[in-house]
């Protein structure tokens, strides 16, 4: 256990991040953002940890935003500190070389929303709620929210529901491309660990590979033709291509994790 606000469990080479305040339909404080960030950062760390699952306490909220009594007193200087940091956090999400998976399971608004939009693949229950509301508040998303709500859902979608404050529900997330699956509460975290499971199975030279160039597409200044050159030739140095092609030829089933 990093925090009270983040529980964290290994389970065979996974990491399952939970952010723990039901109370407060997990919302996020400096606390929870911070313990966050420290769990983010050992599955960069850690050999043990080969991917992980994100997801919330309870059956009700994925994460319902930040925690708003924080914002009382906020002066612009604080306002630009509080963005810039959220955007470093789950930017460590986006670009960590493992999988991660948001496992939604009920309310993802605001602050959630852009928290599981920078997990590499999402999966909802089909009581999830997608949104971004804070205009209400007279506020935008600051986490990276306008940007990364674009490249998911093109920029007709992420106005409408940024400037309307509509939420959506998880079918509607999956017709958008916000989603990639959505199943029933009970098995929602068997399915993301299904799914996890099957990509571990893979080589995570090229796994890194992939989410490194995907990345490289939104990347300004960066050629994503370039990138995935060069990634495609880092992979050419590595034991897993030799353990890929010789499982080919073999026909058999490679194992990438095998002491070579």
């Amino acid at each position: 256990m990093i925090s009270p606000t983040i529980l964290t469990e290994l389970i065979s080479g996974k990491l399952v991040i939970t952010v723990n305040r039901p109370a407060q339909m997990n919302a996020l404080n400096k606390e929870t953002l911070k313990a966050l960030e420290h769990a983010i950062l050992s599955v960069y760390a850690s050999d043990n940890i080969r991917g992980a699952i994100l997801t919330g306490q309870g059956f009700k909220s994925f994460i319902a935003g930040a925690d708003i009594n924080e914002f009382i007193g906020l002066t612009p200087e604080k306002g630009w500190d509080l963005s810039v940091n959220g955007q470093r956090v789950l930017k460590l999400i986006e670009d960590c070389p493992k999988p991660f998976i948001a496992a939604v399971n009920g309310f993802a608004l605001g602050g959630g929303c852009e928290i599981a939009m920078a997990c590499h693949l999402r999966i909802a229950s089909e009581n999830a709620k997608f949104g971004q509301p804070e205009v209400n508040l007279g506020i935008i998303p600051g986490y990276g929210g306008t940007q990364r709500l674009i490249q998911l859902i093109g920029k007709t979608r992420a106005m409408e529901l940024m400037l309307t404050t509509d939420m959506i529900s998880a079918r509607q997330a999956e017709t958008y491309g916000l989603v990639n699956q959505v199943t029933s509460s009970e098995e929602l975290m068997d399915k993301a660990h299904q799914i996890l499971d099957k990509i571990l199975l893979r080589s995570p030279v090229a796994i890194s590979g992939i989410i490194n160039s995907v990345n490289a597409y939104f990347s300004e200044g960066i050629d994503g033709y370039i990138n995935e050159a060069e990634e495609f030739k880092k992979c050419f140095t590595k034991n897993d291509f030799i353990e890929g092609v010789n499982a080919f030829i073999e026909k058999r089933k490679p194992n990438f994790y095998k002491k070579m």
